[in-house]
């Protein structure tokens, strides 16, 4: 296993998880890798690590170029497993290396999880001598963990950014422009929406930090690397941080015997009439992590579920409890649904909406059993009068 050279005595020596489907809930269709870097200089230095069962590919990659003992420095931006887990076995293979970490947040996270080990806390805007090259440390607390930072290095304008700007990408194609822009774009909304939209304010303020720095390479920890395409990836994160909303719909349900599902379409109708596009998804074949994708920048939510045993659709319940952790603010957003008896649920996915952050923009559809054209007519009225 190779390590992949990315600059004269630069190399990426991270792994390619191509099996990963699953990221705490966010479905990984594409896979994703756990990106770490060398650097060649006078001090020897790691930029962050992979996860632990990939700790052995890691250390053949560094092994290609040069011993592993030979490490001075390892630089742990962020103390999530997937990009820390192999510090104790590379704490082993490296014996002289110090580990820098975040003062106090990284250095609390990694010695609870790793024990005593040779670390070294940083605090924002410290800086690191490699000899020829230069590393400054900048703090970006809740991007996504307290303990988060990015590291810059002014000669070579890279910034290894780790989890910001990454997407869930498996690729052998290191660089942006050496794959699909789209899908590159897509996977980094997807990415922003599940890992980071609760923290936009967080985000603004990276990247006023990041803003300032001449950059010609994002060297992230996730995915593929931005070196023709970094004022592309920017302005996304400013205008995904700020919230600035689209006029589209996401209409998303489960349906028992296809009477919410009528409710559905007959809104979606009413949006395409409007020519607002929507995004569509039935929970019984759809995954929730792709509707939060779309939520990330759409101004209208519907959501709609049948009552079962009294409550909403367990797919529409975990749902919900998935979206109020984003605390989508400013959406306009109603509940629907069909009923047998009871008909419990449309309150209750109503009052989840308003509890998530949400502006209820319409008072809740309720409709027994299968819903008549007229009152299928009714509801694409409302909806076109929103």
């Amino acid at each position: 296993m190779k390590a992949i050279k990315i600059r004269p005595d630069i190399y990426q020596v991270g792994v390619v998880d191509w099996a990963m489907r699953s990221f705490h809930g966010y479905a990984t269709s594409r896979g994703s890798s756990y990106n770490a870097y060398l650097i060649l200089d006078d001090k020897i230095t790691l930029i962050d690590a992979v996860k632990r069962p990939f700790a052995s590919e890691l250390l053949s990659r560094i092994a290609s170029v040069i011993d592993p003992a030979r490490i001075d420095y390892i630089v742990s931006n962020h103390a999530e497993p997937d990009h820390s887990g192999s510090i104790p076995f590379l704490a082993r293979h490296c014996p002289n290396a110090k580990i820098f970490t975040s003062d106090p947040q990284g250095l609390k996270a990694l010695s609870a999880r790793y024990g005593d080990l040779a670390y070294q806390a940083v605090k924002n805007g410290d800086t690191l001598s490699l000899g020829k090259r230069t590393l400054r440390f900048i703090a970006t607390p809740m991007l996504h963990w307290p303990d988060s930072m990015v590291t810059y290095c002014p000669e070579e304008k890279i910034l290894f950014s780790n989890d910001a700007f990454g997407q869930h990408l498996a690729s052998n194609r290191l660089f942006d422009d050496e794959n699909d822009l789209a899908v590159v774009m897509a996977e980094a909304k997807k990415y922003y929406a599940n890992i980071l939209m609760l923290y936009g304010k967080q985000a603004q303020a990276a990247l006023k930090a990041v803003s300032a720095l001449e950059l010609e390479l994002i060297a992230v920890g996730h995915g593929v690397l931005w070196r023709s395409h970094i004022p592309d990836i920017l302005a996304a994160y400013k205008k995904w941080s700020e919230s600035e909303l689209e006029d589209r719909a996401v209409v998303v349900f489960d349906s028992m015997w296809g009477s919410t599902e009528l409710l559905a379409r007959a809104i979606t109708d009413a949006f395409t009439a409007r020519n607002i596009p929507v995004a569509y998804f039935d929970l019984r074949v759809d995954e929730i992590s792709d509707v939060i994708t779309e939520v990330l920048t759409s101004k209208y939510l519907a959501v709609g579920s049948p009552t079962l045993n009294n409550q909403m659709m367990p797919s529409v319940a975990a749902f919900l409890c998935y979206l109020k952790g984003f605390v989508p603010k400013g959406r306009k957003a109603f509940a629907f649904g069909s009923y047998g008896w009871g008909g419990q649920s449309i309150a209750q996915v109503e009052d989840a909406l308003s509890a998530a952050g949400c502006d209820i923009c319409l008072e809740k559809v309720r409709v027994a059993n299968v819903p008549a054209k007229k009152q299928l007519d009714a509801l694409y009225e409302q909806v076109l009068a929103l």
